[in-house]
């Protein structure tokens, strides 16, 4: 059901921030810390692996410290980010429709407020069912409509399940390719052609782009720029996730308000940081080795979890393993692993109602702290 704005209804209530979703693990954390070894942490995405040489280089000598950034991103950086769309997406972006961000979560969580003044006769942001929890709370914190969009038996999303009238109070489409938490494939030309043809704006996520396993890596803007934004993050693709350093792309005039609403609020991705960005866009073996370790943990987690009931198969990206709890119990089998293995995954409902029955795995732990799990387990 979708959520009305705070206000509606002719009633004004002070907005209470609901739980973070990863504070409710807290129980289940401190179990599986108490184990020798302590917890081996598969619940949230945070890169352990270490960044490339040649980026903490950049980092450390871009003598940018002692004046401010660029809040659209220095011309290296655009620069940078336009040649690796080029050359790993097939994408031609002129740097002039590309901008930086204090990373994607700020973004997606602050995005339907700007929109919102841009188009202050809508208030509805479309978003899938079983999503990243931000794209609703931007909805939110904005004062916005978040509506949630259907997604079919295989996760994708279903944009004939859109209701009209949702469709023109619709102030954005959010779609994440490969997803989060299920890591399917959606169609984003037929994403884009819906929100051309409703005159909604469509975001995409795709912070996953560079881990996708099943077929070619995809972005929405290999169907054109017009009405659409590709949403990227360094945080994955390059270990970086510290230096909050993210980049979106696409439709010029989309583009450019944007950039110059976030002027106006001081949103600046720190001057080294940048300079980090720019290093670690040029060079693809770093990304090359990380996509062969996520491959592998995969692989090998699928293998491990299969000791205690949990079937889990290759996603068609990312680095999450998604699969249906033992009995459709979730949480059960959240405390059961923590306490048998001090491995610790997030229950599905984090990412909507859909995911009720389901856990995430983030496979982000090295190699001997997934052995650690398989050894407690007897496998």
């Amino acid at each position: 059901m979708p959520s009305e704005p705070a206000g509606s209804g002719g009633t004004s209530q002070p907005f209470v921030p609901p739980i973070y979703p990863y504070d409710r693990l807290n129980d289940a954390k401190a179990a599986a810390d108490a184990l020798p070894g302590g917890i081996v942490d598969l619940s949230i995405g945070t890169p352990c692996d270490p960044p490339a040489r040649l980026v903490l280089d950049a980092l450390a000598t871009s003598n940018t410290e002692r004046g401010y950034p660029q809040s659209v991103g220095s011309p290296a950086l655009r620069d940078s980010a336009a040649a690796w769309m080029s050359r790993r997406f097939g994408v031609s972006v002129p740097a002039a429709q590309i901008a930086a961000c204090v990373g994607t979560k700020e973004f997606v969580g602050t995005l339907p407020r700007w929109l919102a003044l841009r188009s202050p006769d809508r208030d509805t942001v479309l978003y899938p069912e079983l999503a990243y929890p931000t794209y609703e709370m931007g909805a939110t914190l904005a004062g916005c409509r978040a509506v949630p969009v259907p997604v079919a038996a295989d996760f994708t999303l279903r944009l004939d399940a859109i209701d009209e009238a949702d469709a023109a109070r619709a102030l954005c489409l959010w779609v994440n390719t490969p997803g989060n938490p299920a890591g399917q494939l959606d169609d984003l030309g037929v994403a884009a052609d819906w929100g051309r043809a409703h005159d909604v704006p469509v975001f995409s996520d795709e912070c996953y782009i560079e881990f996708t396993w099943d077929g070619p890596k995809r972005s929405i803007l290999q169907h054109g720029a017009d009405g659409v934004v590709s949403v990227h993050s360094l945080s994955k693709r390059s270990n970086l996730a510290g230096l909050r350093v993210g980049l979106y792309a696409g439709d010029a005039d989309l583009v450019h308000y944007l950039s110059e609403v976030r002027k106006h609020v001081g949103m600046m991705v720190p001057g080294p940081a940048q300079a980090a960005g720019a290093a670690a866009l040029s060079d693809d073996a770093h990304v090359d080795e990380q996509a062969d370790r996520y491959r592998h943990r995969l692989q090998r987690a699928a293998q491990i979890f299969k000791a205690v009931d949990l079937d889990a198969t290759m996603p068609q990206g990312g680095f999450y393993l998604w699969a249906e709890a033992p009995d459709g119990d979730a949480w059960a089998f959240v405390d059961r692993l923590a306490r048998a293995g001090g491995c610790l995954v997030t229950p599905g409902d984090t990412f909507g109602a859909a995911g009720t029955r389901y856990v995430r795995a983030a496979l982000v732990q090295p190699d001997d702290r997934l052995e650690l799990v398989a050894q407690r387990l007897g496998v």
